[in-house]
Protein backbone atom coordinates (compact mmCIF):
# COMPACT_ATOMS: atom_id res chain seq x y z
CA UNK A 1 0.00 0.00 0.00
CA UNK A 2 1.17 3.52 -1.10
CA UNK A 3 -1.12 5.73 0.71
CA UNK A 4 -1.39 9.53 -0.64
CA UNK A 5 -3.84 11.97 0.66
CA UNK A 6 -5.52 14.62 -1.14
CA UNK A 7 -6.76 18.03 0.74
CA UNK A 8 -9.57 20.14 -0.13
CA UNK A 9 -9.92 23.24 2.47
CA UNK A 10 -13.58 24.10 1.28
CA UNK A 11 -15.82 27.35 2.39
CA UNK A 12 -17.86 24.94 4.22
CA UNK A 13 -15.91 21.77 4.63
CA UNK A 14 -12.34 20.06 4.86
CA UNK A 15 -12.04 17.47 2.25
CA UNK A 16 -9.97 14.51 2.71
CA UNK A 17 -9.30 11.65 -0.33
CA UNK A 18 -6.73 9.44 0.28
CA UNK A 19 -5.44 7.12 -2.48
CA UNK A 20 -3.66 4.04 -3.27
CA UNK A 21 -1.08 5.03 -5.15
CA UNK A 22 0.10 1.56 -5.48
CA UNK A 23 -3.27 -0.82 -6.36
CA UNK A 24 -4.92 2.26 -7.68
CA UNK A 25 -8.33 2.67 -5.80
CA UNK A 26 -9.51 5.40 -3.46
CA UNK A 27 -8.80 3.51 0.42
CA UNK A 28 -11.23 6.32 2.11
CA UNK A 29 -12.54 9.85 2.16
CA UNK A 30 -13.83 11.93 5.24
CA UNK A 31 -14.64 15.23 5.79
CA UNK A 32 -14.74 17.77 8.82
CA UNK A 33 -16.47 21.80 9.02
CA UNK A 34 -13.89 23.95 8.05
CA UNK A 35 -12.46 26.16 10.66
CA UNK A 36 -10.70 29.20 8.88
CA UNK A 37 -11.88 31.46 11.40
CA UNK A 38 -9.85 30.13 14.22
CA UNK A 39 -7.00 27.16 13.49
CA UNK A 40 -7.80 25.70 9.55
CA UNK A 41 -6.14 22.68 10.72
CA UNK A 42 -8.69 21.76 13.76
CA UNK A 43 -10.69 20.90 11.11
CA UNK A 44 -8.06 19.31 9.17
CA UNK A 45 -6.77 17.45 12.17
CA UNK A 46 -10.45 16.15 13.16
CA UNK A 47 -11.28 14.71 9.70
CA UNK A 48 -8.07 12.99 8.98
CA UNK A 49 -9.11 11.56 12.48
CA UNK A 50 -12.11 10.25 10.99
CA UNK A 51 -10.38 9.18 7.96
CA UNK A 52 -8.06 6.79 10.92
CA UNK A 53 -10.87 5.83 12.17
CA UNK A 54 -12.12 4.07 9.16
CA UNK A 55 -9.38 3.15 7.47
CA UNK A 56 -6.62 1.57 10.48
CA UNK A 57 -4.79 0.03 7.84
CA UNK A 58 -3.49 3.47 6.87
CA UNK A 59 0.10 3.54 8.72
CA UNK A 60 1.49 6.00 6.92
CA UNK A 61 1.29 8.69 4.14
CA UNK A 62 3.44 9.23 1.50
CA UNK A 63 2.75 12.30 0.50
CA UNK A 64 0.22 15.50 0.23
CA UNK A 65 -1.34 17.88 -2.08
CA UNK A 66 -4.16 20.50 -1.22
CA UNK A 67 -6.54 23.34 -2.58
CA UNK A 68 -8.46 25.39 -1.30
CA UNK A 69 -11.80 27.48 -1.56
CA UNK A 70 -11.64 29.03 2.28
CA UNK A 71 -12.57 31.95 3.29
CA UNK A 72 -14.61 32.73 0.33
CA UNK A 73 -11.85 31.42 -1.95
CA UNK A 74 -9.81 33.57 -4.67
CA UNK A 75 -11.96 37.25 -5.60
CA UNK A 76 -10.91 38.99 -8.52
CA UNK A 77 -11.98 42.51 -10.34
CA UNK A 78 -11.09 42.20 -13.90
CA UNK A 79 -10.67 45.67 -16.10
CA UNK A 80 -10.53 46.30 -19.76
CA UNK A 81 -11.66 48.44 -22.63
CA UNK A 82 -14.40 46.56 -24.59
CA UNK A 83 -16.87 44.76 -22.76
CA UNK A 84 -17.35 41.83 -25.10
CA UNK A 85 -13.78 41.48 -26.07
CA UNK A 86 -11.14 42.51 -23.67
CA UNK A 87 -12.88 42.95 -21.08
CA UNK A 88 -13.82 39.17 -21.14
CA UNK A 89 -10.71 37.95 -22.02
CA UNK A 90 -9.76 39.30 -18.49
CA UNK A 91 -13.08 37.59 -16.91
CA UNK A 92 -11.96 33.93 -18.54
CA UNK A 93 -7.98 34.63 -17.91
CA UNK A 94 -9.36 34.83 -13.93
CA UNK A 95 -12.15 32.28 -14.14
CA UNK A 96 -9.46 29.50 -15.80
CA UNK A 97 -7.72 30.05 -12.86
CA UNK A 98 -10.12 29.38 -10.20
CA UNK A 99 -11.17 32.60 -8.85
CA UNK A 100 -14.59 34.56 -8.74
CA UNK A 101 -14.74 37.65 -10.77
CA UNK A 102 -17.04 39.96 -8.09
CA UNK A 103 -16.29 43.33 -10.04
CA UNK A 104 -15.90 44.26 -13.67
CA UNK A 105 -15.39 47.43 -15.31
CA UNK A 106 -14.70 48.29 -18.77
CA UNK A 107 -13.76 51.41 -20.88
CA UNK A 108 -12.53 54.36 -18.42
CA UNK A 109 -13.00 53.82 -14.72
CA UNK A 110 -14.65 56.60 -12.89
CA UNK A 111 -13.56 58.05 -9.70
CA UNK A 112 -16.80 56.80 -7.96
CA UNK A 113 -15.80 53.24 -9.53
CA UNK A 114 -12.01 53.31 -8.55
CA UNK A 115 -13.80 54.03 -5.18
CA UNK A 116 -16.03 51.36 -5.35
CA UNK A 117 -12.96 48.93 -6.45
CA UNK A 118 -11.30 50.20 -3.63
CA UNK A 119 -13.48 49.10 -0.72
CA UNK A 120 -14.39 46.09 -2.25
CA UNK A 121 -13.39 43.11 -0.92
CA UNK A 122 -10.85 41.42 -3.89
CA UNK A 123 -7.20 39.62 -3.65
CA UNK A 124 -6.11 40.08 -6.67
CA UNK A 125 -6.80 43.24 -9.83
CA UNK A 126 -6.46 41.60 -13.13
CA UNK A 127 -5.60 45.21 -15.72
CA UNK A 128 -6.28 44.85 -19.47
CA UNK A 129 -7.19 46.53 -22.19
CA UNK A 130 -6.29 46.78 -26.10
CA UNK A 131 -4.38 44.90 -28.23
CA UNK A 132 -1.02 44.74 -28.58
CA UNK A 133 0.02 48.10 -31.07
CA UNK A 134 -3.90 49.00 -30.99
CA UNK A 135 -5.18 51.37 -28.10
CA UNK A 136 -3.37 52.19 -25.01
CA UNK A 137 -4.58 55.37 -23.58
CA UNK A 138 -7.77 53.28 -21.96
CA UNK A 139 -5.22 51.38 -19.44
CA UNK A 140 -3.06 54.06 -18.99
CA UNK A 141 -6.12 55.85 -17.70
CA UNK A 142 -7.27 52.81 -15.19
CA UNK A 143 -3.63 52.43 -14.11
CA UNK A 144 -3.46 55.72 -12.90
CA UNK A 145 -6.89 55.64 -11.66
CA UNK A 146 -5.86 52.04 -9.55
CA UNK A 147 -2.96 54.23 -8.02
CA UNK A 148 -4.37 57.48 -7.46
CA UNK A 149 -6.77 55.74 -5.37
CA UNK A 150 -4.39 54.00 -3.15
CA UNK A 151 -5.81 50.53 -4.33
CA UNK A 152 -3.18 47.84 -2.20
CA UNK A 153 -4.34 44.21 -3.38
CA UNK A 154 -1.70 42.87 -6.28
CA UNK A 155 -2.35 43.77 -10.06
CA UNK A 156 -1.95 41.52 -13.07
CA UNK A 157 -1.10 43.82 -16.16
CA UNK A 158 -2.62 41.92 -18.96
CA UNK A 159 -2.87 44.29 -21.75
CA UNK A 160 -1.46 46.36 -25.06
CA UNK A 161 2.17 45.42 -24.38
CA UNK A 162 3.01 48.87 -25.67
CA UNK A 163 1.51 50.57 -22.46
CA UNK A 164 3.90 48.48 -20.01
CA UNK A 165 6.87 51.15 -19.84
CA UNK A 166 4.08 53.66 -18.47
CA UNK A 167 2.27 51.66 -16.16
CA UNK A 168 5.96 50.74 -14.35
CA UNK A 169 6.62 54.29 -13.95
CA UNK A 170 3.25 55.22 -12.16
CA UNK A 171 2.78 52.04 -10.09
CA UNK A 172 7.02 52.39 -8.91
CA UNK A 173 6.15 55.67 -7.80
CA UNK A 174 3.24 54.39 -5.54
CA UNK A 175 4.35 51.28 -4.29
CA UNK A 176 1.75 48.93 -6.09
CA UNK A 177 2.42 45.56 -6.40
CA UNK A 178 2.35 44.52 -10.02
CA UNK A 179 3.18 41.59 -12.56
CA UNK A 180 3.49 41.86 -16.15
CA UNK A 181 2.16 39.17 -18.31
CA UNK A 182 1.34 38.51 -21.49
CA UNK A 183 -1.47 40.67 -22.87
CA UNK A 184 -5.05 38.35 -22.38
CA UNK A 185 -6.00 39.34 -26.45
CA UNK A 186 -2.91 40.09 -28.23
CA UNK A 187 -4.58 40.06 -31.66
CA UNK A 188 -8.16 40.92 -32.22
CA UNK A 189 -10.51 37.70 -30.66
CA UNK A 190 -7.32 35.61 -29.95
CA UNK A 191 -7.00 34.76 -26.30
CA UNK A 192 -4.11 33.94 -24.78
CA UNK A 193 -4.05 33.74 -20.65
CA UNK A 194 -1.75 30.78 -20.00
CA UNK A 195 0.51 33.66 -18.55
CA UNK A 196 -2.01 35.40 -16.79
CA UNK A 197 -3.43 32.42 -15.05
CA UNK A 198 0.07 31.34 -13.84
CA UNK A 199 0.49 34.92 -12.17
CA UNK A 200 -2.77 34.21 -10.82
CA UNK A 201 -1.46 30.62 -9.00
CA UNK A 202 1.45 32.48 -7.93
CA UNK A 203 -0.15 35.29 -5.88
CA UNK A 204 -2.68 32.61 -4.74
CA UNK A 205 0.20 30.19 -3.53
CA UNK A 206 2.53 33.38 -1.94
CA UNK A 207 0.36 35.67 -0.63
CA UNK A 208 -3.28 35.06 -0.67
CA UNK A 209 -3.57 31.98 1.42
CA UNK A 210 -1.73 33.20 4.09
CA UNK A 211 -3.61 36.41 4.27
CA UNK A 212 -6.72 34.59 4.91
CA UNK A 213 -4.94 32.16 7.46
CA UNK A 214 -4.66 28.91 5.36
CA UNK A 215 -0.47 29.35 4.92
CA UNK A 216 0.25 28.17 8.37
CA UNK A 217 -1.22 24.74 7.23
CA UNK A 218 1.26 24.59 5.21
CA UNK A 219 3.70 23.60 7.70
CA UNK A 220 1.81 20.50 8.54
CA UNK A 221 0.50 19.66 5.27
CA UNK A 222 2.90 21.05 2.35
CA UNK A 223 2.04 23.62 -0.44
CA UNK A 224 -1.52 24.66 -1.12
CA UNK A 225 -1.08 24.14 -4.98
CA UNK A 226 -3.97 25.69 -6.51
CA UNK A 227 -7.90 26.89 -5.77
CA UNK A 228 -10.35 24.35 -5.74
CA UNK A 229 -12.42 25.77 -8.59
CA UNK A 230 -8.92 25.14 -10.78
CA UNK A 231 -8.13 21.47 -9.65
CA UNK A 232 -12.19 20.60 -10.40
CA UNK A 233 -11.07 22.27 -14.37
CA UNK A 234 -8.09 20.29 -14.32
CA UNK A 235 -9.86 16.87 -13.54
CA UNK A 236 -12.40 17.71 -16.12
CA UNK A 237 -9.98 18.50 -19.27
CA UNK A 238 -7.69 15.09 -17.99
CA UNK A 239 -10.88 13.09 -17.91
CA UNK A 240 -11.52 14.64 -21.65
CA UNK A 241 -8.10 14.24 -23.66
CA UNK A 242 -7.20 10.59 -21.79
CA UNK A 243 -3.42 10.26 -20.75
CA UNK A 244 -0.64 8.47 -22.89
CA UNK A 245 -2.74 4.82 -23.65
CA UNK A 246 -5.62 5.52 -21.30
CA UNK A 247 -8.28 7.15 -23.41
CA UNK A 248 -10.31 9.86 -22.80
CA UNK A 249 -14.27 10.56 -22.36
CA UNK A 250 -13.80 13.40 -25.29
CA UNK A 251 -15.90 16.63 -24.89
CA UNK A 252 -17.64 17.07 -22.09
CA UNK A 253 -19.57 19.41 -19.35
CA UNK A 254 -19.26 19.36 -15.30
CA UNK A 255 -21.60 21.23 -13.09
CA UNK A 256 -20.93 21.90 -9.91
CA UNK A 257 -24.11 22.96 -7.55
CA UNK A 258 -22.84 24.67 -4.41
CA UNK A 259 -24.10 26.89 -1.59
CA UNK A 260 -22.91 29.66 -3.12
CA UNK A 261 -22.53 29.12 -6.47
CA UNK A 262 -22.91 27.69 -9.66
CA UNK A 263 -19.10 26.62 -11.65
CA UNK A 264 -20.38 25.32 -15.45
CA UNK A 265 -16.72 23.33 -16.96
CA UNK A 266 -16.85 22.52 -20.62
CA UNK A 267 -13.90 20.56 -22.22
CA UNK A 268 -14.11 21.01 -25.73
CA UNK A 269 -14.03 23.03 -29.05
CA UNK A 270 -17.50 24.06 -29.13
CA UNK A 271 -16.95 25.10 -33.00
CA UNK A 272 -20.39 25.38 -35.48
CA UNK A 273 -21.59 21.81 -36.21
CA UNK A 274 -23.86 22.95 -39.14
CA UNK A 275 -21.54 24.24 -42.33
CA UNK A 276 -24.52 27.44 -42.55
CA UNK A 277 -23.60 28.97 -39.54
CA UNK A 278 -20.58 31.54 -39.08
CA UNK A 279 -18.88 31.68 -35.77
CA UNK A 280 -18.63 35.17 -34.54
CA UNK A 281 -17.24 36.97 -30.94
CA UNK A 282 -14.19 35.93 -28.96
CA UNK A 283 -12.53 32.90 -29.27
CA UNK A 284 -13.82 29.95 -27.05
CA UNK A 285 -11.00 28.39 -24.73
CA UNK A 286 -10.93 24.82 -25.24
CA UNK A 287 -11.10 24.49 -21.34
CA UNK A 288 -13.53 27.09 -20.26
CA UNK A 289 -15.55 27.65 -16.79
CA UNK A 290 -18.16 30.25 -15.63
CA UNK A 291 -19.24 30.99 -12.40
CA UNK A 292 -23.07 32.40 -11.13
CA UNK A 293 -22.60 34.07 -8.18
CA UNK A 294 -26.67 34.53 -7.72
CA UNK A 295 -27.20 30.80 -8.15
CA UNK A 296 -26.63 28.91 -5.35
CA UNK A 297 -28.47 26.53 -2.75
CA UNK A 298 -27.95 28.28 0.78
CA UNK A 299 -25.79 31.53 0.57
CA UNK A 300 -27.42 33.21 -2.82
CA UNK A 301 -30.85 31.28 -2.74
CA UNK A 302 -32.47 34.48 -2.13
CA UNK A 303 -31.20 35.87 -5.39
CA UNK A 304 -33.95 33.31 -7.23
CA UNK A 305 -36.65 35.76 -6.64
CA UNK A 306 -35.02 38.57 -9.02
CA UNK A 307 -34.42 35.69 -11.67
CA UNK A 308 -38.03 33.50 -12.08
CA UNK A 309 -41.78 34.34 -11.11
CA UNK A 310 -43.20 31.97 -8.39
CA UNK A 311 -45.43 30.72 -11.33
CA UNK A 312 -41.43 29.50 -12.92
CA UNK A 313 -40.37 28.53 -10.00
CA UNK A 314 -43.23 26.10 -9.44
CA UNK A 315 -43.14 24.40 -13.11
CA UNK A 316 -39.48 22.93 -11.96
CA UNK A 317 -41.29 20.65 -9.60
CA UNK A 318 -42.19 17.04 -10.69
CA UNK A 319 -45.94 16.76 -11.97
CA UNK A 320 -46.59 14.29 -8.82
CA UNK A 321 -45.36 16.42 -6.48
CA UNK A 322 -46.95 20.09 -5.55
CA UNK A 323 -45.28 23.17 -3.96
CA UNK A 324 -47.14 23.80 -0.92
CA UNK A 325 -44.46 26.24 0.36
CA UNK A 326 -44.26 30.33 -0.03
CA UNK A 327 -41.46 30.59 -1.94
CA UNK A 328 -40.03 33.89 -0.69
CA UNK A 329 -40.12 32.56 2.37
CA UNK A 330 -38.75 29.32 1.86
CA UNK A 331 -35.47 30.77 0.12
CA UNK A 332 -35.14 33.54 2.31
CA UNK A 333 -35.09 30.74 4.74
CA UNK A 334 -31.98 28.68 3.03
CA UNK A 335 -30.14 31.84 2.67
CA UNK A 336 -30.17 33.14 6.17
CA UNK A 337 -29.69 29.52 7.89
CA UNK A 338 -26.87 28.31 5.60
CA UNK A 339 -26.53 24.95 7.20
CA UNK A 340 -29.92 24.24 6.43
CA UNK A 341 -30.44 20.38 5.90
CA UNK A 342 -34.05 19.49 4.31
CA UNK A 343 -36.08 16.54 7.07
CA UNK A 344 -39.19 16.23 5.19
CA UNK A 345 -40.30 15.26 1.50
CA UNK A 346 -41.26 18.28 0.63
CA UNK A 347 -37.98 20.34 1.90
CA UNK A 348 -35.77 17.86 -0.38
CA UNK A 349 -38.75 18.46 -3.20
CA UNK A 350 -38.14 22.44 -2.44
CA UNK A 351 -33.89 21.62 -2.54
CA UNK A 352 -34.20 19.62 -5.68
CA UNK A 353 -36.63 22.88 -7.77
CA UNK A 354 -33.61 25.30 -6.69
CA UNK A 355 -30.97 22.85 -8.24
CA UNK A 356 -33.17 22.72 -11.41
CA UNK A 357 -33.34 26.52 -11.58
CA UNK A 358 -29.29 26.62 -10.57
CA UNK A 359 -28.59 23.40 -13.46
CA UNK A 360 -31.04 25.44 -16.11
CA UNK A 361 -30.04 28.97 -15.58
CA UNK A 362 -26.47 28.57 -15.38
CA UNK A 363 -26.51 26.51 -18.80
CA UNK A 364 -28.40 28.68 -20.64
CA UNK A 365 -25.96 31.80 -19.70
CA UNK A 366 -22.65 29.23 -20.32
CA UNK A 367 -23.67 27.46 -24.17
CA UNK A 368 -23.42 29.17 -27.08
CA UNK A 369 -26.66 30.12 -28.67
CA UNK A 370 -27.20 30.82 -32.83
CA UNK A 371 -28.45 34.10 -34.08
CA UNK A 372 -30.43 34.46 -37.21
CA UNK A 373 -30.24 37.77 -39.26
CA UNK A 374 -32.49 37.89 -41.87
CA UNK A 375 -30.58 39.95 -45.09
CA UNK A 376 -31.46 40.06 -48.90
CA UNK A 377 -29.73 37.00 -49.67
CA UNK A 378 -31.30 34.71 -47.29
CA UNK A 379 -31.28 34.02 -43.79
CA UNK A 380 -27.97 34.09 -42.19
CA UNK A 381 -26.62 32.41 -39.23
CA UNK A 382 -24.16 33.38 -36.51
CA UNK A 383 -23.22 31.34 -33.47
CA UNK A 384 -21.71 32.88 -30.48
CA UNK A 385 -20.42 31.09 -27.80
CA UNK A 386 -19.02 27.05 -27.43
CA UNK A 387 -22.08 24.34 -29.79
CA UNK A 388 -22.44 22.19 -27.43
CA UNK A 389 -24.85 19.80 -28.44
CA UNK A 390 -22.46 16.95 -29.12
CA UNK A 391 -21.52 16.72 -25.81
CA UNK A 392 -21.47 13.00 -24.57
CA UNK A 393 -21.09 12.78 -20.86
CA UNK A 394 -22.61 15.71 -18.09
CA UNK A 395 -21.23 15.18 -14.68
CA UNK A 396 -22.47 16.44 -11.78
CA UNK A 397 -20.87 17.14 -8.49
CA UNK A 398 -21.50 19.27 -5.10
CA UNK A 399 -23.78 18.50 -2.52
CA UNK A 400 -26.88 18.51 -3.53
CA UNK A 401 -26.42 16.30 -6.79
CA UNK A 402 -23.91 14.31 -4.43
CA UNK A 403 -26.91 13.49 -1.78
CA UNK A 404 -30.08 13.83 -4.05
CA UNK A 405 -31.67 10.20 -5.25
CA UNK A 406 -32.88 12.01 -8.36
CA UNK A 407 -29.55 14.08 -9.36
CA UNK A 408 -30.11 12.73 -12.66
CA UNK A 409 -33.64 14.47 -13.03
CA UNK A 410 -31.86 18.11 -12.15
CA UNK A 411 -28.88 17.41 -14.69
CA UNK A 412 -31.52 16.66 -17.32
CA UNK A 413 -31.99 20.53 -17.11
CA UNK A 414 -28.83 21.05 -19.39
CA UNK A 415 -30.42 18.79 -22.01
CA UNK A 416 -32.34 20.82 -25.16
CA UNK A 417 -35.30 22.82 -24.35
CA UNK A 418 -37.97 23.41 -27.21
CA UNK A 419 -38.64 26.99 -25.16
CA UNK A 420 -34.77 27.93 -25.38
CA UNK A 421 -34.38 26.78 -29.55
CA UNK A 422 -31.47 28.96 -30.27
CA UNK A 423 -28.93 27.80 -27.27
CA UNK A 424 -26.93 25.04 -28.37
CA UNK A 425 -27.36 22.64 -25.79
CA UNK A 426 -26.26 18.82 -25.32
CA UNK A 427 -28.68 16.39 -27.48
CA UNK A 428 -28.89 13.69 -24.95
CA UNK A 429 -25.59 12.92 -23.18
CA UNK A 430 -24.75 10.91 -20.78
CA UNK A 431 -24.80 11.79 -16.90
CA UNK A 432 -22.02 10.64 -14.41
CA UNK A 433 -22.22 11.58 -10.60
CA UNK A 434 -19.52 12.16 -8.84
CA UNK A 435 -20.69 10.51 -5.57
CA UNK A 436 -17.65 10.17 -4.16
CA UNK A 437 -16.71 13.80 -4.19
CA UNK A 438 -13.29 13.12 -5.89
CA UNK A 439 -12.89 15.63 -9.30
CA UNK A 440 -11.06 18.51 -7.14
CA UNK A 441 -8.86 15.50 -5.28
CA UNK A 442 -8.36 13.78 -8.76
CA UNK A 443 -7.03 17.45 -10.34
CA UNK A 444 -4.64 17.57 -7.63
CA UNK A 445 -3.28 13.90 -8.17
CA UNK A 446 -2.91 14.39 -12.17
CA UNK A 447 -0.27 16.98 -10.86
CA UNK A 448 2.48 14.72 -10.24
CA UNK A 449 0.33 11.34 -11.28
CA UNK A 450 -2.23 12.20 -14.30
CA UNK A 451 -2.56 8.19 -14.99
CA UNK A 452 -3.40 7.01 -11.65
CA UNK A 453 -6.11 10.17 -11.71
CA UNK A 454 -7.61 9.48 -14.96
CA UNK A 455 -8.30 5.50 -14.12
CA UNK A 456 -9.99 6.72 -10.53
CA UNK A 457 -11.89 9.59 -12.59
CA UNK A 458 -13.31 6.33 -15.11
CA UNK A 459 -13.88 3.99 -11.96
CA UNK A 460 -15.20 6.05 -9.53
CA UNK A 461 -17.83 8.35 -11.41
CA UNK A 462 -21.15 7.10 -11.32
Amino acid sequence: MNPYLLVDFGSTYTKLTCVDLENEYIIGTAKAPTTVETDVLDGYDKAFKYLISDHPEIKHISGISACSSAAGGLKMAAIGLVEELTVEAAKRACLGAGAIVTKVYSHHMTNKEAQELKDADIDIVLLAGGTNGGNKECILHNARKIKQFGIRVPVIVAGNKDAYDEIEEQFQESNIEYYFVNNVMPQLKKLDVSEAKHAIRKIFIDKIIEAKGIKKAEERIGEIIMPTPEAVLLAAELLSKGYEDEAGYGELIVIDIGGATTDVHTIGEGFPKRTEVILKGLEEPFAKRTVEGDLGMRYSANALLSLVSDYEFKRYFEEDDTCNHNIEKSLNRRSSHVDFIPKTKDEEEFDKAIAKICCDVSMSRHVGHVEVVHTPLGDMYYQTGKDLTGIQYVIGTGGVLINNKEAKKILKQVNKKSNKALELRPTNPSILIDKSYIMSAMGLLSQKYPKVALKLLKQYLM
